[in-house]
C-alpha cells in the first residue's frame, strides 16, 4: 500500500534508537529491549521490504546482482569487526554503540530515500501472507531449507569465538574469526551469483549446502590451530552465502508468488550479527554450548 520506503524509514528509526539506547543501558533488560527488540525490529523493517526490489530491475544475471548486493553484508561485517574492536579499546563500549548507530542510520536513511521499486510495471499481487502457498510441496521444501540453513549458519557463527577459546586461542584471535567469515562472505557471494545464473539456483543451492557440511566435518571439527580455523572461517563464510544469494529461489515459483514466499520465509530466516529475532536464530544460539568444540 505504501511501498517499501515507509517501513524502511521506520526501520531506520528503530535501529538507530536501539544502538543509541543500548549505549545508555545499566541493566540487562535494557540490552534486551534496545539491542534485541529495537534493533531486531529495525533490521526487519529495513530488510524485508527491500529484499524483492533488486530482482525487479533484472531479467538476466539476477543471481549475480543479488550476490553483489549480499556481499555488502560481508564487507560491512569485515569493516565493523575491526572498527568496533578498535573503538572499544580506544574509546568505550558506549560510544562504539553510538557511532555504530549514527553510521548505520545515515547509510540506511540514504538507501531508504533513494530506493525505487517497479511495482507499477510488474504489478505484483498484494499477498502479504498467502496461506495457500503452504499447500505446495515445493514451497514447504524451500522453507525447510531456509530454516535448516539459517539454523546451521547461526550455530556456526556464534560458536566460532567459543571454539577458538576451546583450542587455546586468544580472545582477539577468536574475535578476528568473525572478520574472516565476513571476508569469505564478501568474496563468495558474487561468485555464487555467477554460478547460480550459469547452472541454476536449485542446483547451486544444493551443491553448496552439501559442501558446507563437508567443510564442517573435514576442517572445523579436526581443527586445532589458528591457521586451520582461519581457513574454515573464510571457506565457510563464502559457502554460507549461498542462502542469501539463492534464497531468491522464490523467483523459480513465479513472480506472482515472490511476495508471499518472501513473507513466509521471513518467519524462519533472519540475518546474523544484527540480533534479528527469529526461531532458528534463537535455537541456533541456544543449542551451542560455550564449553564445547562445536
Amino acid at each position: 500500500m505504501y511501498g517499501p520506503r515507509l517501513p524502511m524509514l521506520m526501520g531506520v528509526v528503530f535501529q538507530t534508537s536501539g544502538y543509541c539506547g543500548a549505549s545508555f543501558a545499566y541493566h540487562i533488560w535494557h540490552i534486551y529491549l534496545c539491542q534485541g527488540a529495537l534493533i531486531g525490529l529495525g533490521v526487519g523493517f529495513i530488510y524485508i521490504p527491500s529484499i524483492a526490489i533488486l530482482s525487479q530491475w533484472f531479467t538476466a544475471k539476477r543471481s549475480l546482482a543479488n550476490g553483489i548486493s549480499a556481499a555488502g553484508s560481508g564487507i560491512g561485517g569485515l569493516v565493523f569487526s575491526f572498527a568496533v574492536g578498535a573503538m572499544i579499546r580506544n574509546i568505550s563500549v558506549a560510544w562504539s554503540l553510538r557511532i555504530t548507530g549514527i553510521v548505520t542510520g545515515i547509510v540506511n536513511l540514504t538507501a531508504a530515500l533513494l530506493i525505487r521499486h517497479r511495482n507499477e510495471v510488474i504489478q505484483p499481487p498484494q499477498r502479504g501472507f498467502d496461506v495457500r502457498l503452504l499447500r505446495r510441496l515445493d514451497v514447504l521444501l524451500l522453507l525447510a531449507w531456509a530454516f535448516l540453513s539459517t539454523l546451521g549458519q547461526i550455530t556456526l557463527l556464534f560458536s566460532l569465538p567459543d571454539f577458538a577459546r576451546s583450542i587455546q586461542l586468544s580472545p582477539s584471535q577468536g574475535a578476528a574469526l568473525s572478520a574472516f567469515v565476513s571476508l569469505g562472505t564478501a568474496i563468495g557471494r558474487p561468485c555464487i551469483g555467477v554460478l547460480s545464473d550459469r547452472f541454476g539456483k536449485i542446483e547451486t543451492a544444493g551443491t553448496f549446502t552439501f559442501l558446507c557440511s563437508i567443510t564442517v566435518l573435514a576442517i572445523w571439527l579436526p581443527a586445532t590451530s589458528y591457521g586451520v580455523t582461519i581457513l574454515f572461517a573464510i571457506s565457510s563464510g563464502a559457502i554460507l552465502g549461498v542462502f542469501w544469494v539463492v534464497s531468491r529461489l522464490a523467483a523459480s515459483f513465479g513472480l506472482d508468488l515472490i511476495d508471499g514466499i518472501t513473507d513466509h520465509r521471513a518467519l524462519v530466516c533472519r540475518d546474523r550479527r544484527t540480533r534479528r529475532a527469529s526461531f532458528p536464530t534463537f535455537l541456533g544460539v541456544v543449542i551451542r554450548h560455550p564449553s564445547s568444540r562445536v
